[in-house]
């Protein structure tokens, strides 16, 4: 026995461990399921001893924040290739554009500019020029340059004074050797040639919304074609217009839309063309159709400046009598106080107070003619007086027998009703001169190809 090899006694204990062993798995599963709840709870303690002692292994050492530091600063030089480089780089300038804003103050506009200028801000606040034209002036084009340093060299702002003017103002304030320099100048509108075109949906000011053509284009539109389309009433889902105008700009930068050069509206599937066109030695120019007959008629189609809400005329339901009735005029929905114009020369007849119609105006006009406008919230004319088409008459109101603001308006031919829109389209026009005949033949043709061009516009923004 004692001399057993040593190795014979150990191999029936290890056997045995290894069997334990071999059973923990099994033995540790029946554990789970017969006391879950307790296996649990073990675990979770386990875990709250071990993070504890975790946290407390973590805050032994000490506090790093509190520890001293030291900070090394040291300069060093470029290479003398790389030195050279940097040398001969030019002083570049940055450009910025900003629109300035009513509440802007200096430090606030330049900030919007991305300048950061103690010297600049100081100046503009004590520059009476500055706080007369920049500073509380909302919607004026800010163009700032800087330099590679972020210092303001140049700062101009354009503007114009009257919308019908064809100048501009410039305020410039510059960065010079002597300090700041600033000056208020003056300078000329020069224009560019402008194509869009539109389809009607609902309204020609949507139409032309959507084309992103100005609103002063779509009230000349208006006005060039009154003779012809009442906007107000005649418009037509699918009705189509081509138009080239000017854009006005200011160094480059544009101010406003111009004058509508050329036109074309398909209304109801019939096409109205207009080019503008002044004849050699008069004063002014004017609005053509393509064969030479003035678009100035006798009669405006409508009293009213282009809006974008009217009634037509016809049968309708009387607002007040409650009954279905032939309605002798043509009801123009607008807000209290628009202009109501006269739609020819004439004389005034009546101008004064007339039962339902409330305030109302009466123009007598040549050959019988006449109209009427009623419900005016105030008259601005009186009897006897001489009146020119398109003269302010008085504005809209809602006196008398009306529900709500609006002008009632009536044509009538010796007394009997007649609609406005026929008379005007059948009312004379003048032709272009004989002897401008030729020359304006040469300009209908490239105002053809313009508005072939505009055309094709229209055409891409539908597609």
């Amino acid at each position: 026995m004692s001399g057993a090899p040593r190795s014979r006694l150990l191999s029936k204990p290890l056997s045995a461990l290894f069997d334990r062993i071999s059973l923990w798995p099994q033995r540790w599963a029946e554990v789970q399921l017969r006391h879950p709840h307790r296996v649990m709870a073990a675990i979770a303690g386990l875990l709250m001893v071990g993070g504890t002692a975790s946290y407390a292994v973590a805050t032994l050492g000490p506090d790093a924040s509190r520890m001293p530091t030291t900070e090394w600063v040291q300069s060093l030089p470029l290479p003398d290739g790389l030195q050279r480089q940097s040398d001969a780089l030019p002083d570049w300038r940055l450009y910025r554009s900003e629109q300035t804003r009513s509440n802007d103050t200096a430090e606030s506009l330049l900030n919007r500019l991305g300048i950061q200028d103690p010297g600049a801000v100081e100046f503009i606040r004590q520059s009476p020029l500055a706080r007369a034209h920049l500073l509380g002036k909302a919607g004026r084009m800010a163009r700032a340059e800087s330099d590679h340093r972020n210092q303001l060299q140049e700062l101009s702002v354009r503007w114009i004074a009257d919308e019908k003017s064809e100048r501009f103002q410039r305020l410039v304030l510059q960065r010079r050797k002597s300090g700041w320099g600033i000056e208020l100048q003056t300078g000329t509108l020069s224009a560019t040639t402008q194509l869009a075109g539109g389809i009607i949906q609902s309204s020609l000011f949507t139409a032309t919304d959507q084309a992103r053509i100005p609103d002063s284009i779509a009230v000349q539109l208006a006005d060039i074609f009154s003779g012809d389309i009442d906007f107000h009433r005649n418009l037509r889902k699918g009705d189509r217009f081509s138009v080239v105008y000017e854009t006005l700009e200011a160094d480059g930068e544009p101010m406003r839309a111009g004058r509508v050069l050329s036109a074309e509206f398909v209304n109801n599937s019939k096409t109205h063309s207009a080019v503008w066109y002044k004849e050699p030695g008069q004063p002014k120019g004017e609005y053509y159709s393509l064969n030479g007959q003035s678009l100035r008629r006798a009669y405006l189609t409508s009293p009213l400046a282009f809006s974008r809400v009217t009634s037509g005329m016809g049968m309708r339901f009387h607002p007040i009598h409650q009954t279905w009735k032939a309605h002798t005029g043509v009801d123009y929905a607008a807000p209290t106080g628009t202009p109501v114009r006269s739609v020819g020369e004439g004389v005034v007849e009546m101008a004064g107070w007339s039962g339902g119609y409330g305030n109302t105006v009466v123009v007598r006009h040549r050959n019988g003619h006449s109209t009427l406008y009623a419900h005016l919230s105030k008259i601005n004319v009186r009897k006897g007086q001489n009146i020119s088409q398109g003269q302010e008459l008085g504005a809209v109101g809602a006196t008398g027998t009306a529900t709500g603001p609006h002008l009632h308006f009536e044509f009538r031919v010796n007394g009997v009703h007649r609609d406005p829109l026929t008379l005007a389209r059948q009312s004379e026009s003048r032709p272009i001169s004989a002897a401008a005949k030729s020359q304006f033949d040469q300009h209908v043709k490239q105002a053809q190809t313009d508005l072939a061009a505009a055309a094709s516009v229209q055409l891409l923004a539908v597609q």
